[in-house]
């Protein structure tokens, strides 16, 4: 699948060493609702469980390319892990591609993803309290804040939308 400035493919074995620089950064890890450590092997875990999501559920977060350096910039898409609230939209971007608005090109993608080729009712986000770019994402992509709840032992803000009329 691609935006106007990204190729969005399936996570891949090849993606490690970009998705391990990318986790080491304590502030892109830390924006996380779900916990990851820094190291080679939380990295590891992480990966292997978005290409074990796309296995079991059929879709998963995709590799974010940059369509005009071929650079690796992140991951987004859909998911939705056991115990997660719902049909989950989300994103992680290396840091040194934020601001440009990959994110939120991204996460629209994803959103469209989930209601035409997902059929989904609701979509929603996770994310920590405090992580202003991320509720800025999830605003200009329609989410707005639908309640407060524990997820994985941690306080977060649910952020959701439900599909369009049809």
């Amino acid at each position: 699948m691609e935006t106007e400035r990204l190729i969005l493919r399936p996570l891949t074995g090849d993606d490690f060493a970009d998705y391990a620089a990318m986790l080491a950064d304590p502030e892109v890890a830390g924006g996380l609702a779900e916990s990851v450590g820094g190291s080679p092997a939380d990295a590891w875990r992480s990966l292997a469980m978005f290409i074990g999501h796309r296995q079991i559920r059929g879709f998963s977060h995709w590799a974010l390319i940059e369509k005009s350096t071929g650079r690796f910039v992140g991951r987004a898409g859909p998911w939705q892990p056991h115990g997660f609230p719902g049909l989950g939209v989300g994103w992680c971007l290396a840091r040194p591609h934020w601001g440009k608005g990959y994110a939120t090109e991204a996460a629209r993608a994803a959103v469209r993803h989930c209601f035409t080729v997902l059929g989904a009712s609701e979509i929603v986000s996770v994310i920590l309290p405090g992580n202003e770019r991320s509720i800025a994402v999830a605003e200009r992509i329609g989410h707005r804040h639908l309640r407060d709840l524990t997820y994985r032992g941690r306080r977060v803000h649910l952020y959701g939308q439900q599909a369009p009329p049809a």
